[in-house]
């Protein structure tokens, strides 16, 4: 068997899509023409061919994430898979390791994935870095704790077209200091939160404005009725998103989903795991909150990664990268140096501070877990000075998340 590593042609896109429709049992539609053949383009592609047979593929969508402040260049993986016939061959290790030096050298100094079996991607050092968090209540115990010092804004239904700047804009002022969300293009806002599932219903909006009108925050939902076993209220409001400018827009976010009288659940698959909610409730348990596995992260470049990233703290401080064959352009000791919340990196052949896997490392970088944590389990090494540099230098304002799918 040779086999061809290269990007598909136009004309070969009908063969990812059957590959991927096996694959992924269907999951994405059968035929050519699924949404992995539709939504991804040639040159986000490498596959391996065995002559004229697509044997596996591998895609890297350009993304640009939130890197706690900046905008970072990232390589979003997907539509990833071998047919049975060729597996057990090494054809995706292949794959990832020149997809992952296309990203280097493409300037995606990270890269992202939805992970179909998490043991797949940590072989290949890829860490998780957010968690979704499920919400599910019925709207008769969304009961408050406290209404102390609440000012309520005034919260309407919108439709998607007129109200799509307000959202836009919106989202990008709640990213902005974040870590993990994404850039969002048209394409993305419609293939996401936006998409209509015929199962849950129209897309719903509602926008929270204080007392001048202007936009605060606001609410994607779908609602369907038929879909719980209570004989007053079987209707259920499944949330996309909330987004909100104060703790006054979000709870008054939460009073309109909670006066749809004839819901008897409330269910939120992607709440961020600092979400405000369970602080507000009198009840929190009432959620039934449940934690599921988000999005995984990978370091492409550590130099450009660590350039590319904002700061909420000025220090200094060497991190000596184990050595990683996939990527073996990050081997070595770097000194970092932030001033005023900008980073200086250079590679060093001094001693280090702090020793980490390129795993560890994503990790740290995203904020998903702290110094602290991290060595304490082992995963990173280094004096008790140096680990405490590290926590205040990589620390987050808020916990990184990605609830956008691709």
């Amino acid at each position: 068997m040779t086999i061809e590593l290269r990007s598909a042609r136009a004309d070969e896109m009908g063969q990812l899509g059957l590959l991927a429709a096996y694959v992924y049992g269907g999951s994405y539609g059968d035929g050519e023409q699924n949404l992995s053949s539709t939504a991804n383009k040639p040159e986000w592609t490498l596959c391996a061919f065995d002559g004229q047979q697509m044997a596996s593929m591998f895609c890297t969508i350009p993304f640009t994430m939130r890197a706690a402040g900046r905008a970072l260049p990232m390589g979003g993986i997907t539509s990833v898979g071998t047919l049975p016939e060729f597996r057990r061959r090494g054809l995706m290790g292949s794959l990832m390791r020149q997809s992952l030096a296309d990203m280097a050298e493409r300037g995606q100094s990270v890269a992202s994935l939805w992970a179909s079996q998490a043991a797949i991607y940590q072989r290949y050092q890829f860490a998780m870095t957010s968690i979704l968090r499920q919400y599910t209540i019925d709207t008769a115990d969304l009961r408050y704790h406290s209404t102390d010092n609440y000012t309520a804004h005034r919260v309407t239904r919108e439709k998607a077209d007129t109200a799509f700047d307000d959202l836009k804009s919106l989202y990008i002022e709640f990213v902005a200091d974040r870590m993990f969300y994404l850039h969002r293009s048209r394409a993305l806002w419609h293939n996401n939160m936006l998409e209509e599932i015929s199962d849950d219903g129209p897309v719903r909006i509602a926008v929270s404005r204080d007392a001048d009108g202007r936009p605060t925050g606001y609410v994607i939902y779908t609602l369907r009725s038929g879909k719980v076993s209570h004989e007053s209220r079987s209707q259920e409001l499944k949330v996309r998103e909330i987004l909100w400018q104060s703790i006054d827009a979000y709870r008054s976010l939460w009073d309109f989903l909670g006066a749809h009288d004839l819901v008897g659940r409330i269910r939120w698959d992607s709440a961020p795991a600092d979400d405000p909610l369970p602080e507000l409730l009198a009840e929190p348990r009432l959620l039934h909150a449940r934690d599921h596995e988000g999005a995984w992260f990978r370091i492409v470049d550590v130099k450009k990664a660590l350039v590319g990233r904002g700061y909420v703290d000025d220090g200094e401080i060497s991190i000596a990268v184990a050595d990683d064959p996939l990527t073996p352009w990050n081997d070595g000791t770097y000194r970092l140096t932030v001033e005023n919340g900008i980073a200086d990196v250079s590679k060093t052949n001094g001693s280090s501070d702090l020793q980490v896997s390129i795993k560890a490392l994503a990790s740290l970088y995203t904020g998903f877990r702290t110094a602290n944590e991290l060595a304490s389990w082992g995963m990173v090494r280094g004096q008790v000075d140096a680990i405490a540099r590290a926590g205040r230098l990589f620390g987050v304002a808020h916990a990184p998340h990605c609830p956008d799918h691709f």
